[in-house]
């Protein structure tokens, strides 16, 4: 169908078909709608902070619970979506579903086999050196054991994150299939923590994921932390020179001398004068604990020798 305009001069003239984005040269790309939201870096770095504060928590409170030394390092933090993070899970496994109130959603930890029953066998009394994980489901009593242990994981959790926000980590449950545990969309992201856990000769993955919607939500937490960070910066400084004021360092003045035979120095008596090679002129070096801080010369107050500082140095190893 053909539409007309009537000019001011009373003329027909066709309509003029609207430009095209390519005709007017406008750069046009393909949108994904499923691509993942980021979480700003600036936001992921205070995580990385709090999740290490937490890693050195729990690390101690397992050490003093099953009496076995742990060690926990934090591997990565990153973002992925939640079908990527459940595809990394092995089957079967330790999986629990963890609250996060006041807030809702849910958030997942993970044990893997090998790792969850070293820690079985240290409840139970063992070393927690299992010869090989059996590969199968945890029996209900096996379960009961587990839940303690991350009752455990989850309140040094929550101690971490009070730094951002007052919060509690709950256990709602476990599951051994992490296929059959839809908690969050596939294309949902989440945040990735992993942790390396060592105890007793046995080492595993402890795997933590949490909505990147819950991280967003609490943004402003985020930027209220480190504006306390910034303002309390000085404030800190201040304190940690308070409380080193009462320490004690141990002083000494060198003064460069020359050599002696030890048999002089074996007929050394009271009142017995030792002429050094260091003219008056030279400078005195002063140490702290043993590494060279000062030099100056050797001075005299109220009777007392002194040392009076003339200018500060580095020694060999660049303190």
């Amino acid at each position: 169908m053909r539409s007309d305009i009537l000019t001011q001069e009373g003329e027909v003239s066709p309509r003029e078909k609207p430009d095209t984005a390519r005709e007017r040269n406008i750069d046009t790309s393909t949108f994904d709608f499923e691509r993942l939201d980021r979480v700003p870096k600036s936001q992921l770095r205070a995580l990385h902070l709090v999740h290490e504060n937490f890693v050195r928590s729990v690390a101690s409170s397992l050490s003093a619970y099953l009496r076995s030394n742990f060690v926990l390092n934090l591997v990565s933090l990153e973002q992925i979506s939640y079908s990527e993070f459940v595809d990394k899970l092995e089957s079967p496994t330790c999986l629990a579903y963890i609250g996060m109130q006041p807030h809702e959603g849910i958030a997942l930890l993970e044990l893997n086999m090998g790792l969850m029953f070293a820690l079985i066998e240290l409840l139970l009394g063992s070393k927690g050196q299992a010869a090989v994980a059996p590969q199968r489901k945890i029996t209900d009593i096996e379960k009961s054991l587990v839940q303690t242990l991350l009752k455990l994981v989850l309140r040094d959790l929550s101690e971490a994150w009070k730094s951002v926000a007052d919060l509690s980590f709950s256990l709602k449950g476990l599951e051994s299939e992490p296929q059959v545990l839809h908690v969050m969309a596939p294309t949902e992201a989440v945040i990735e923590i992993d942790i390396e856990v060592k105890v007793e000769g046995t080492s595993g993955l402890m795997h933590l994921a949490i909505p990147s919607i819950f991280i967003k939500r609490l943004r402003t937490k985020f930027d209220l932390m480190r504006q306390v960070r910034r303002k309390s910066r000085e404030a800190d400084q201040l304190h940690i020179a308070h409380l080193l004021q009462p320490a004690e360092l141990l002083f000494e003045a060198w003064i460069d001398g020359g050599r002696i035979s030890t048999q002089d120095l074996i007929n050394l008596k009271i009142d017995d004068v030792l002429v050094l090679d260091n003219p008056d002129s030279d400078a005195i070096r002063g140490s702290l604990n043993g590494r060279c801080v000062w030099s100056g010369s050797m001075t005299t107050t109220e009777s007392r020798l002194g040392f009076q500082i003339l200018d500060t140095q580095r020694d060999a190893s660049g303190v």
